[in-house]
């Protein structure tokens, strides 16, 4: 007979907690909350700081001695690594249904979480993304699926209107990976410019690979074009190799991108061809006023902890840990089927602002924050709604 999820308990835990003082003390319930990402691969820097949010608000969680329906409960991460391959996160998300999680806290790729999310939805299962944004992750009629950035039509949407508004583009080129992220962006990016009711079109459409290392091809024919501006669809693996053949190509225009590119990990990946201002990227969120003083704090305690910058998406995965964990009192279980009406009704003020979700799952009024890099260091240029 298979206990209730609240009441299942590790014997890593029962060993641990066995005698004190030679006495024998209670086991604590454990609640298993599953963390999926790339930590192997081009993009595991990202993946990384997704576990280490998540792993920063278990410790915090399980500081204040958390209850569940009046039980002391425990808090543990079942992290696993999908690779940014689609295939992999399936099978890993299939992992963590087996091992009965109470949520999932993932994936980082478009690519991943919409496969993994069939079987998550399949299980009853809430899944948290801090990064994925492909609109169609939330637009699969699925009651688990929920996300913490904006999806993909709001930032095409704001980057659209920044390159004709702001920086004034007409001829612009376009490149992607042709993975569900890169392309998606890259659509949406064109929707958005199109939506502008100006003359600024794409003037060349060009593919590349998420893994992709060589550029020269593609570059000497945007070239030809005389592009005023690229927009890239992809991750800053990809776009940290493209920028040198650029500079070699003496290709001197702006580079717009989305959250992918928008990492601390750019300038050393693109070394002295990164100048000053010329990349602008999009991440999809942000916040101000009152909560930006809770946002820099965190990147302080994450980087005093790790020893490491924070790249990106451990302030969200933090949130999407402490989401799963409120809405379970809030419904006095961890049993998902039965927290799941409270996640998605959920009011909450996390590091990375007030949080609420449409009902599609979509974060409500996503906020979108644009940087530029100087002096190799990524820097906020303004945030946008």
């Amino acid at each position: 007979m298979r206990l209730p999820l609240l009441l299942l308990l590790s014997s890593l835990n029962a060993a641990a907690q066995n005698q004190s003082h030679g006495k024998p003390q209670p086991q604590v319930p454990q609640v298993r909350i599953g963390v999926v990402a790339p930590l192997s691969g081009a993009s595991a820097h990202l993946g990384k700081d997704i576990e280490n949010g998540a792993r920063m608000a278990i410790d915090d969680l399980n500081a204040t001695g958390p209850q569940i329906g009046g039980r002391n409960v425990q808090f543990v991460l079942q992290v696993e690594d999908d690779a940014g391959d689609p295939k992999q996160g399936t099978a890993v998300a299939q992992k963590l249904v087996d091992a009965e999680v109470a949520g999932v806290v993932g994936h980082l790729n478009s690519g991943t979480s919409v496969p993994a999310s069939r079987i998550y939805a399949a299980a009853g299962i809430a899944q948290i993304t801090p990064a994925a944004t492909t609109p169609l992750y939330t637009r699969q009629g699925f009651q688990t699926a929920f996300r913490l950035v904006a999806n993909d039509n709001k930032i095409g949407e704001v980057l659209g209107r920044y390159a004709v508004h702001t920086l004034k583009a007409r001829r612009i080129a376009v490149i992607d990976d042709r993975t569900a992220f890169g392309q998606g962006l890259a659509d949406a990016f064109l929707k958005g410019v199109r939506a502008q009711g100006t003359a600024a079109d794409a003037v060349s459409r060009q593919y590349t690979t998420d893994r992709a290392t060589d550029f020269n091809a593609i570059l000497t024919q945007i070239k030809a074009r005389q592009p005023d501006l690229i927009f890239f669809g992809g991750m800053d693996a990809v776009a940290g190799p493209m920028l040198k053949q650029m500079k070699t190509l003496g290709l001197d225009v702006r580079l717009l991108s989305g959250d992918g590119i928008c990492a601390e990990r750019l300038p050393q990946l693109a070394g002295d061809a990164l100048a000053d201002n010329q990349v602008t990227c999009a991440v999809a969120g942000g916040v101000t006023g009152n909560y930006d003083a809770g946002y820099r704090a965190f990147v302080d305690r994450y980087q005093q902890r790790f020893k490491l910058p924070l790249q990106t998406y451990a302030p969200y995965a933090y949130d999407a840990v402490m989401l799963l964990a409120k809405s379970m009192q809030a419904a006095g279980t961890a049993v998902p089927k039965q927290y799941l009406p409270e996640l998605a009704k959920i009011k909450y003020q996390g590091v990375t602002g007030a949080i609420g979700f449409d009902r599609y799952g979509d974060l409500a009024n996503p906020a979108v924050t644009l940087y530029t890099y100087r002096g190799g260091r990524k820097t906020r240029i303004d945030i946008l709604h």
